[in-house]
């Protein structure tokens, strides 16, 4: 017989394990910051403005009209079409998040919104502008760092949806009376027109009003082809033979150049006034003791911060060319240059054009019979960042290739000066004008001066470059006009467009100077009436034509027998 087993000791009870019990305790305290998080993000993206100056702390405690209608829908809606909607307005407020983020960028550095049609062609100049500041590596990983941003943006602001709206129909009482409050005192606080701060309604609409102006925007950009077209078909220039172009200006070398970033805040903000203005007064001094007398306005710039070649285009055209489209359009054609009608009159022209690195096709649009791009300039020194070469030895060079040859026509030459270009660091200095040689000599300086890195760290420093490099350009050229002008020289020298908000403030015009120099008295009385002042440094008061007025002006009163 099998002997009966005794029966078990009772096992001893199990303690349960610490870490649920933590988890149980933590959980909803996470899920509690989770839903604030979420609210906040979604909240804090209705209100964000597309402009940085815009953003202050009182901006995001106001009550944004998107976030009261939304709550109304979802919580009318079934769950399936619910959860569809908060997909899809998660994502769509992702993506209106990022268009203002790159709306910021546009308004600091170009002073306008983002344009989807026109402006996705200036990625490609950021990316360099941002390789020459920060370095080839550096701006590979700025441009990583911005895509992997974005794609974790939309995920999170999705699924930052979805956790409030799950909040909204588990607290659907509470939340249907709380959007009567926010209705009700939304329509009180729009009544009253109350605000926080100054442009900042309580009542708020930012999301939807950006939204709503980037897609007329859009409209108005795809209809701009046609209007454009319709300008560029009128021009009373157009069929002027040569024989009767430009007659007063016969035997004339007629030198027109721009100076980067030279605009009117160069010469009017006290925080480059007084030293800009010394340059200017002291080029005044030096241009009447070599005989030269000159005479000075404004010009308004169809673009500002970046962009040169639209204001090149601008000037030389006499149309208004604002956006990419317009000028890819106007390269195209066979519309009549300040450049082609001098060669068409029989001047020998020439483009001098030191930023010009690669293939160049729109130079045939400009009717240059030569083009001189920065590796046929024979230049051996250093770049200065985007500066391929000092305004120097830009000048020094034009002397000797063009200019200062023997037997030689009358010459009209385009001459933009890039010393002055972002981001103003390293910057040369002048030398003497002997000592020039094939530019290797300005190497020493581009390694002593500071690096983009340093200069941009600092805002203050950053303003004083911009100041010290415009003052660079303009002493440049004064010193070659004071050298080598003579009683054949005209000079045509303007800004192409202001320097970036970030140096200029929010709300600065878009105006550069411009000026006229010779010594031939007989060039400046033919436009006695423009009423433009005497000097290089027009002041506050001088007369402001747009930009795309001046060809025609200028054709005008110098052609007077067409």
């Amino acid at each position: 017989m099998t002997p009966l087993a005794e029966p078990a000791a009772p096992a001893a009870p199990r303690e349960e394990p610490a870490r649920p019990q933590r988890l149980a305790r933590i959980r909803p305290v996470a899920g509690r910051v989770a839903t604030v998080m979420a609210w906040l993000l979604v909240i804090g993206a209705l209100l964000l403005p597309n402009e940085l100056a815009k953003i202050t702390p009182w901006t995001f405690l106001r009550i944004p009209v998107e976030a009261v209608v939304g709550i109304a829908v979802l919580l009318a809606l079934p769950a399936r079409p619910r959860r569809v909607l908060a997909i899809l307005a998660g994502a769509g407020l992702a993506l209106v998040t990022v268009l203002k983020a790159v709306d910021m960028g546009f308004y600091s550095v170009l002073d306008r919104p983002f344009d989807p049609v026109f402006d996705t062609t200036l990625f490609d100049p950021a990316y360099v502008f941002l390789t020459q500041a920060v370095g080839k590596a550096g701006a590979i990983g700025a441009v990583i760092g911005v895509v992997l941003l974005v794609v974790a943006l939309i995920v999170l602001m999705t699924l930052a949806m979805l956790r409030t709206t799950r909040q909204l129909v588990t607290h659907r009482q509470t939340a249907t009376r709380a959007t009567a409050a926010l209705v009700l005192a939304w329509f009180v606080c729009a009544a009253l027109g109350a605000q926080v701060v100054s442009d900042a309604p309580l009542a708020a609409t930012d999301t939807a009003a950006i939204a709503k102006g980037h897609a007329a925007q859009i409209r108005t950009s795809l209809r701009d082809q046609e209007m454009f077209e319709g300008e560029a078909k009128v021009d009373v220039f157009r069929n002027t033979p040569g024989e009767r172009l430009l007659t007063a200006l016969r035997g004339k070398d007629v030198l027109l150049t721009f100076i980067e970033s030279y605009g009117r805040d160069a010469i009017e903000d006290p925080l480059y006034a007084a030293q800009v203005g010394s340059a200017l007064d002291d080029g005044n001094r030096r241009l009447a003791a070599a005989g030269f007398d000159s005479r000075s306005a404004f010009l308004t710039s169809s673009t500002a911060g970046g962009g040169s070649w639209l204001a090149h285009a601008t000037l030389n055209s006499g149309l208004w060319i604002d956006n990419q489209k317009r000028y890819n359009t106007l390269v195209s054609s066979d519309r009549l240059t300040l450049s082609s009608a001098f060669s068409r009159a029989s001047w020998r022209t020439v483009g001098i054009m030191p930023g010009v690195t690669q293939a160049w096709p729109e130079g045939r649009f400009y009717g240059y019979d030569q083009i001189y791009d920065a590796k046929s300039m024979g230049y051996q020194g250093p770049a200065f960042a985007l500066a391929t070469m000092p305004d120097q030895y830009t000048l020094t060079a034009f002397e000797r290739l063009e200019r200062g040859r023997a037997g030689r026509g009358p010459l009209m030459a385009e001459m933009p000066l890039t010393s002055s270009h972002a981001p103003w660091a390293p910057l040369p200095r002048m030398i003497d004008w002997n000592n020039v040689g094939d530019g290797s000599v300005f190497g020493p300086m581009a390694k002593e001066g500071e690096s983009p890195e340093e200069v941009w760290r600092d805002g203050d420093k950053t303003r004083a470059h911009y100041r010290q490099s415009i003052q660079y350009s303009l002493t440049a050229l004064t010193s070659y006009v004071e050298r080598h002008g003579d009683d054949n020289l005209v000079l045509i020298f303007l800004g192409d467009h202001q320097p970036a908000p970030l140096l200029t403030g929010k709300g600065a015009t878009h105006d550069v100077p411009i000026s006229i120099v010779t010594r031939d008295r007989g060039v400046l009385d033919r436009i006695s009436g423009w009423q433009w002042e005497q000097g290089i440094k027009p002041s506050k008061d001088a007369p402001v034509w747009r930009m795309d007025t001046f060809r025609d002006r200028f054709l005008t009163a110098y052609s007077p027998l067409r």
